[in-house]
């Protein structure tokens, strides 16, 4: 066993086995928490003690501003996630859980890329950025900040699209979902 905090090598075999766990479905959770310091903490630990990687999380406030509702995505087995969802229950602050269906779910995320774009590239870029409905936030001599909102997908299609101009910068939020129709949480 290695010092804590340092990483051991796995074998073949344990790599297959992780491999093998992961169904390739994304998982939206969305979980109402009561908006009090460490609580995220305590979520996030859940996850990193079930060894699970979190892809994306996000954190804001809701119509009522004693609740926060935390989105996160990840990619695990069905049976574990059902798991971590039963230990999240237990914990004090955490209300309400649910593992969204992307057939029911509206998703969105926020992007902002900074592009090297002087001169015709300029124009490339600008012509791209309204194919995919952005919005230029900054411009510079040599680089253009675009602000993409969109699905997940919307998000990468633009990245591939603009990487060869030069992606200087990027940051994107993360996807924060809400189900389809009325009083669903």
């Amino acid at each position: 066993m290695g010092e804590p905090g340092t990483k051991e090598l796995l074998s073949l075999e344990e790599l297959e086995a992780t491999a093998n766990m992961r169904t390739g479905r994304k998982h939206t959770l969305s979980i109402l928490v009561e908006n009090k310091s460490g609580v995220l903490t305590r979520i996030s630990g859940l996850f990193a003690r079930r060894g699970f990687n979190i892809d994306t999380l996000t954190v804001g406030p809701t119509e009522d501003d004693r609740i926060s509702r935390v989105t996160l995505t990840l990619d695990g087995a069905v049976h574990s996630i059902d798991q971590v969802t039963k230990q999240l229950h237990k914990l004090i602050n955490v209300l309400k859980i649910r593992d969204l269906d992307p057939t029911d779910t509206v998703s969105r995320e926020l992007a902002l890329f900074k592009i090297a774009a002087d001169g015709s590239a300029r124009a490339e870029v600008m012509q791209v950025c309204e194919i995919f409905r952005g919005k230029v936030v900054d411009v510079t001599k040599r680089s253009l900040t675009i602000e993409v909102t969109g699905t997940t997908e919307k998000i990468e299609a633009f990245e591939r699209l603009v990487r060869p101009f030069g992606l200087v910068e990027m940051m994107r939020t993360g996807a924060i979902a809400i189900s389809r129709g009325r009083g669903e949480t």
